[in-house]
């Protein structure tokens, strides 16, 4: 008897793909944040200050850490490979 999906696998390959457009989200996110200055940054993120030259390294930092976390989990996600089931 065969199984559609691997023993150790818990999670489907939604959540995987899920984790990794979220964390290819957080780090553009990222960049934007470590390259534009307060005021080059789009109005609806947190920071925003029209005149404003200052960087704001924490929320790329807070960003690139998401998008990290967001990898590995789904990397952790994807489990062992399949054997056969005998």
């Amino acid at each position: 008897m065969s199984t559609s999906q691997p023993a150790g696998r818990h999670t489907s390959v939604a959540v995987t793909a899920a984790l990794l457009v979220l964390a290819a989200i957080f780090i553009v996110i990222a960049v934007i944040y470590f390259s534009q200055s307060a005021d080059g940054l789009p109005s609806f993120f947190p920071g925003h200050k029209t005149g404003s030259t200052t960087h704001h390294t924490k929320h790329g930092l807070a960003a690139a850490i998401l998008g990290v976390v967001c990898l590995a989990g789904a990397w952790m996600s994807r489990g062992p490979k399949a054997r056969p089931v005998s």
